[in-house]
């Protein structure tokens, strides 16, 4: 921090001195995607007025990004709104019209989701033949009929048996394997397809798990990832549509963007007499940005402080801007904390925090999308599904690089063409992700063609006139696409990352000392573990707070556990400060 310059404090209207009486908390979000602006709209909703969202990025909405390319557009990364029922992301695009052109196609209520429930999913495999429909049809059944079985483990407490290693993908191979072998109405040649099948299905999980490989997915938590009833939905308009709405509430000055933060000072109070010798940015001398959500003039906000007062946490921005605050909500994902939270938090984050964030697992999905001048597949084929039939005795999900195409498990068509075109979009995920994103475009474009073409048996497929694709794992802030229990970590895990700093339970001067006891104390009865006045006593609650969809215990991996995740936080200090929100009414 010695090497960064402070901002001076140069509030000096009359608003930011009313302000300053009113002792109003200052809020820092890291982080503009669905998480942390669900936060930030939610406290400005409850009467909070210094709030500041910090965006690394020129953009907000984080992992939901989408591109339009003519008249289309296209997501690089959220596509689906899982389920309906209670999910706050179908409700908020329903209300507001974002789901009026969606097709009774793009209303999908099966486990896997395509761009369209309408014609079949065509298996080819690497010598050019299609698996007959009927075959495909038995191996779903029997691949189904497991897959209901690894949800048992966690669902109804069954033991895990040493065989399975406590891995979906082991447990799930081993178990589709031995009863494909005990069929004793297939020929050899059947057993051998729908042996190989099962690598097939195990890459589209370990794409829906964003996972390297189903194989480090872990069986006995697998279970507790809940689903939403009710269908999946595509946004048409993009699902950016519903980030904006979002946006739509909060204020365009306090959202700043190309911001990344470079550490989080907390417990400054306890960490020494007085905090950094840093003056607080001056209220109304904030950074301007022309960025999308962070234009439009800055109002001034005030903090209730006085100048020479210690602030609990400062953030240090890469910039060398530092901002002191009440509360910090991060919100960056799981594969930024893996890789940064060492140097990221001052001091170290407590030790089951860090053991959870190297417990639980995130990976890269990626998609690659092919735009053709005309479709050179059927009307009914809504995706080319990639069966490698030298697989068959296969059990690893894991290729050297010169072979990471192998991982690419099939091509979904984007229905319906009227909007999208003539485009195939394909997945690839794990390690095998990474190295197709360090390929430029032109090679990228060949390898899928050359495949197109293998599988199809067609040799006269052109070459796409137009290729897009995303890249989550190289991106330094994301790291990865979303998050997955992996083996050796269980929902624990997810509770413990959630958790606010400091833990005051474990802290000896918040011990015995209830809200009563606390002269002016603004904090509600109804948190009797937060038990010190958060702005007078020395050790300030809830400084650090965390919140994105790897915090949501059911819900993690998507957008709504994310906006969930986002409010819960939010939640956390608006309970904390409703005594002074109340007496300011």
């Amino acid at each position: 921090m010695q090497s960064c310059e402070s901002s001076g404090d140069s509030a000096d209207d009359p608003l930011s001195r009313g302000l300053r009486r009113r002792g109003q908390p200052r809020v820092v979000v890291i982080g503009a995607g669905l998480a942390g602006l669900a936060a930030a709209k939610a406290l400005l909703e409850q009467g909070f007025t210094d709030v500041t969202v910090l965006e690394a990025s020129s953009r907000i909405g984080g992992r939901v990004q989408s591109v339009k390319l003519g008249h289309s557009t296209f997501e690089l990364g959220a596509t689906w709104i899982h389920g309906s029922h209670g999910n706050p992301i179908y409700h908020l695009a329903e209300a507001n019209g974002l789901l009026e052109e969606t097709t009774d196609g793009e209303r999908s209520v099966g486990r896997i989701s395509r761009y369209s429930k309408n014609g079949v999913a065509c298996y080819l495999t690497n010598r050019g033949r299609r698996i007959p429909k009927d075959v495909v049809e038995e191996f779903s059944d029997l691949y189904n009929e497991v897959y209901n079985l690894t949800q048992e483990f966690f669902r109804h407490g069954k033991p895990v048996n040493a065989e399975s290693q406590n891995s979906v993908g082991v447990f799930t191979r081993e178990e589709v394997r031995n009863r494909i072998r005990d069929d004793p109405d297939d020929p050899e040649a059947t057993k051998r397809l729908k042996l190989a099948m099962i690598q097939q299905y195990l890459k589209v999980e370990s794409c829906e798990s964003s996972s390297h490989s189903i194989d480090e997915v872990s069986l006995s938590a697998f279970g507790e990832w809940t689903e939403i009833p009710g269908a999946h939905h595509i946004i048409p308009s993009g699902f950016m549509r519903v980030v904006e709405l979002l946006a739509e509430g909060i204020p365009a000055h306090v959202i700043q963007l190309g911001k990344p933060v470079r550490c989080v000072h907390w417990d400054q109070a306890s960490a020494r007499p007085r905090g950094p010798e840093i003056e607080p940015r001056g209220e109304g001398d904030h950074n301007h940005d022309t960025g999308e959500g962070s234009q439009g003039g800055e109002e001034p906000r005030g903090s209730g402080r006085e100048e020479d007062e210690q602030w609990p946490v400062v953030v240090e921005c890469e910039d060398c801007e530092v901002i002191p605050a009440d509360h910090v909500i991060v919100t960056v994902s799981l594969g930024v904390l893996k890789r940064q939270h060492a140097s990221f938090f001052r001091p170290g984050l407590p030790v089951e925090k860090v053991a959870a964030i190297h417990r639980l697992g995130i990976g890269t999905t990626d998609k690659i999308f092919l735009e053709f001048e005309e479709p050179f597949w059927g009307p009914e084929c809504n995706s080319l599904q990639f069966v490698w039939e030298d697989e068959a005795e296969s059990r690893t999900l894991t290729y050297p690089p010169e072979l990471w195409y192998r991982k690419i498990c099939g091509f979904d068509v984007l229905y319906p063409p009227e909007r999208y075109g003539h485009v195939l979009s394909g997945w690839i995920c794990g390690e095998e992700a990474l190295v197709m994103e360090k390929c430029d475009d032109e090679a990228v474009a060949e390898i899928c063609t050359e495949m197109l073409r293998q599988f199809t048996g067609n040799p006269n497929i052109p070459k796409p006139r137009r290729i897009l694709r995303s890249a989550w794992g190289s991106d330094p802030y994301f790291r990865g696409s979303y998050s997955y229990t992996q083996v050796g970590s269980s929902g624990a895990d997810v509770e413990k990352l959630a958790k606010p700093l400091p833990y005051t339970e474990s802290s000896k001067t918040a011990q015995g000392i209830s809200s009563k006891q606390q002269p002016g104390h603004l904090l509600s009865s109804k948190c009797p573990e937060q038990s010190l006045d958060p702005i007078r006593g020395s050790i300030k609650p809830m400084q650090v707070l965390f919140s994105g969809e790897a915090t949501h215990r059911k819900y993690y991996s998507t957008t709504h556990g994310a906006l969930l995740s986002g409010q819960r936080e939010a939640a956390r200090l608006i309970e904390m400060y409703r005594d002074l929100f109340q007496q300011g009414t």
